[in-house]
């Protein structure tokens, strides 16, 4: 998994995908990634029974459509989650929390496995299970001390930031110690998708990779 993780280095920024399918996945992919994203994560809807048929087709429809970029699964909480994306194409499995069967079986099936953190314990326990980055979920509410503090004796980790980061902070998450970030709401704007401004979200994708690109050595 090296290459995906050195990837996850190279780019830093991973789009994160709510609930969009379809052409409309479609546009909102080919717009972010004119604007030089090259990673998506599309979520499992846990509350929808059909949630693994649409980020199955979600997926491949991204690798299909845009075969440069990484494409993987969100809110992964099951085994059979991390066997959809992987039959899917999906090259990793972001988890909102640390569960030992779920990163297990996604090392087994070949994929990156990213799983959620808040706490010193979780964040070893995931390292230690084989978690290949570890996903420190909601670092927004949790602020910049806290990943100083944690990578003080917690140095052998490879961290993505989650929840909370824009335009204006995404460069302080990465100087405190963040290896990338995963955005959503700013990338994937609710409002700006209805309005079909599919300029606007080009344009916010290039200021995202630009402040990605400044810190590609870092």
């Amino acid at each position: 998994m090296n290459d995906i993780v050195d990837f996850f280095g190279r780019h830093k920024v991973l789009v994160i995908v709510r609930g969009l399918y379809g052409d409309k996945l479609l546009s909102v992919i080919d717009a972010l990634y004119k604007g030089g994203i090259m990673m998506a994560e599309v979520t499992f809807d846990q509350a929808d029974p059909n949630a693994i048929e649409k980020t199955s087709d979600a997926i491949k429809l991204i690798k299909n459509n845009f075969p440069k970029m990484r494409a993987g699964s969100g809110t992964c909480t099951s085994i059979s989650q991390v066997i959809a994306t992987k039959e899917a194409g999906g090259e990793y499995c972001l988890s909102p929390h640390v569960d030992l069967q779920v990163i297990r079986a996604t090392k087994e099936a070949n994929l990156a496995s990213i799983p959620g953190a808040m706490t010193p314990s979780e964040i070893i326990k995931a390292n230690h299970a084989g978690a290949d980055i570890v996903k420190i979920f909601p670092a927004g509410w949790l602020g910049l001390h806290f990943i100083k503090d944690i990578r003080g004796p917690i140095n052998n980790v490879k961290f993505l930031a989650a929840a909370g980061v824009n335009e204006d902070n995404f460069g302080e998450f990465l100087d405190s110690g963040y290896f990338c970030a995963g955005i959503s709401s700013r990338l994937v704007d609710k409002k700006v998708i209805a309005e079909k401004n599919y300029d606007e979200l080009t344009r916010r994708a290039k200021v995202f990779v630009k402040i990605a690109g400044e810190h590609t050595s870092k």
